[in-house]
């Protein structure tokens, strides 16, 4: 616990009280949510800082809480080589409605270049648009496959350009 609250320290040193440490979920690695808007700032700011020194973006994870909490959450799994520290950012979006664009986020491509992949992936299957990511296709799905399907509101295809869809 004593890097978690040496990296949260860190962060609200700089961003505020915005910064929450999500301690009554026991998670691993321990994660500080945060405002979306500041995903790119403290992501900078972990990597940069001669404390953290966030040096690998290893995972981002897409998560849809339903129509009925009207949210979605993007998980970024951090990790730092030198320190060894280990963290994760969430970040709470809200959930369109049927026929809107999806939720938004800013890229952090600018920073960890993994983001390129982990970005697409996350897109192809939430639906989550990452903004100014610099290649913003679908990475598993075919580029006209309808829908993103780990969306708790997806409807499966029946057809796929004439061949059925088994699920």
């Amino acid at each position: 616990m004593e890097d978690i609250e040496k990296i949260k320290g860190v962060l609200t040193q700089k961003f505020g009280e915005e910064i929450v440490l999500d301690t009554a979920k026991n998670t691993s690695p321990p994660t500080i949510t945060i405002p979306a808007d500041h995903i790119v700032d403290v992501c900078r700011e972990l990597h940069e800082h001669e404390n953290t020194f966030i040096d690998m973006l290893s995972c981002i994870t897409g998560m849809d809480n339903g129509p009925e909490a009207g949210t979605m959450e993007v998980i970024y799994h951090l990790y730092s080589i030198p320190y060894d520290l280990r963290i994760a950012l969430r970040v709470e979006l809200p959930r369109n409605k049927e026929g809107e664009p999806g939720p938004e986020v800013d890229s952090l491509w600018g920073i960890w270049k993994t983001a390129i992949w982990l970005e697409r992936e996350v897109y192809d299957l939430f639906g989550i648009r990452f903004r100014g990511h610099p290649d913003p296709r679908r990475i598993l799905l075919p580029a006209d496959w309808q829908g993103h399907p780990l969306r708790k509101d997806y409807q499966h295809q029946e057809y796929y350009h004439g061949i059925k869809v088994e699920y």
